[in-house]
């Protein structure tokens, strides 16, 4: 069972059905927050962001072409792994329509800043991300917690883990932040066999051309200016640096908190809160993160422009404190800590990680 895992819920109150209380609860909830004007666009701060992005991203070319074949192009490396973990950032506020009114817009702008600039596919990441918003840690449903490389829940430790993958598994908390070396290539990888492969794809041929380009355009630069080794160790610590800084931002989010049964039944207010977490620190951990240090707020409101996020969120607390109702926040490193406890208790086989008590409220509810 996870740190966070002692979640505990509020006795339903007197007066009316609990399904009608509670869908109740969060549209009072997003009415206040529409009085505060929280829901407005800010095109402001996201063309900023854009051009600033745009202008790094430039800069870095230039600056690889001037220093040429030198080891100094580590450092390029190291630096281009943040910038573009920044224009994620913003690609995922795009997919979320947090940037632009018009779905168009915000579907261009996200194969813009994924596709062109990032050089991943928005359609493979738009379908695995809209499911895991619907049901986060929810087994069989979050894409998030599916078994792979690590495993979520002791359930699924039967399944030929033993050897070298036992070995791993029972270790994967430990193991974890180093594994994320490797989520930048899986992250490019994956994007790729979504668009040539024979699944759905909204806009195949834009995402194809766009990803084409941008990988093919940067590979071809990258071994023009350097000598072979050089080049292949430019790209491992500019893949391996952005997996780990994708994965040291979106872990702390979910991870360690209460994962339930695939019956499980929560109104949509107690899911988005019981299952996330925040993440305090302040301005710094604030754009270090891209704003998802505010994940309770982000999943209630996954439209809203990301400079609401901190403004709404004493809002949220005081809502959920008001009724009962479990709101986790933690520092970063706290969020670490939790992470990789809960996944080394998976590994070893923890005895229940379901032990929670929102699953045994809500496995039944109707």
């Amino acid at each position: 069972m996870s740190d966070a895992a002692t979640t505990t819920v509020s006795t339903p109150r007197a007066g009316g059905a609990p399904r009608e209380r509670q869908v109740s609860e969060f549209t009072a909830l997003t009415r206040t927050v529409q009085e505060a004007g929280l829901m407005r666009r800010r095109y402001g701060y996201y063309w900023t962001r854009f051009v600033l992005l745009t202008g790094l991203l430039a800069g870095l070319g230039t600056a690889m072409v001037l220093v040429g074949a030198s080891w100094w192009q580590l450092l390029i490396a190291a630096a281009l792994a943040v910038v573009l973990g920044q224009v994620m950032f913003l690609g995922h506020d795009a997919a979320h329509r947090q940037i632009f009114a018009s779905g168009r817009w915000n579907d261009w702008a996200s194969l813009v800043i994924a596709n062109l600039y990032a050089g991943m596919s928005y359609g493979w990441w738009q379908h695995k991300h809209s499911r895991h918003h619907a049901k986060p840690n929810q087994v069989g449903a979050d894409p998030d917690i599916k078994t792979g490389a690590l495993v979520f829940s002791t359930e699924d430790l039967p399944k030929a883990r033993t050897g070298v993958i036992g070995w791993v598994t029972q270790r994967q908390g430990w193991l974890f932040f180093p594994m994320l070396l490797l989520e930048g290539l899986n992250l490019h990888v994956s994007g790729v066999r979504t668009i040539f492969g024979r699944g759905e794809v909204k806009r195949r041929p834009i995402e194809i051309a766009f990803v084409t380009l941008r990988l093919g355009g940067y590979l071809a630069l990258v071994f023009w200016l350097m000598p072979v080794g050089m080049a292949l160790a430019f790209l491992g610590v500019q893949l391996g640096l952005f997996g780990l800084y994708m994965g040291a931002v979106f872990a702390p989010n979910h991870k360690g908190m209460p994962i339930v049964p695939k019956d499980a039944r929560i109104d949509f207010l107690r899911r988005q809160v019981l299952m996330s977490r925040n993440v305090r620190g302040g301005r710094f951990v604030e754009s270090f993160t891209g704003g998802l240090n505010f994940q309770v707020e982000h999943h209630l409101f996954p439209n809203m422009a990301r400079p609401h996020l901190r403004r709404v969120q004493p809002i949220v607390r005081e809502f959920c404190e008001a009724r009962g109702i479990r709101y986790t926040e933690t520092t970063l490193l706290q969020s670490y800590g939790i992470v990789i406890r809960y996944l080394n208790r998976v590994g070893l086989a923890a005895r229940d990680p379901f032990q929670c008590p929102i699953t045994a409220e809500y496995r039944s509810a109707r």
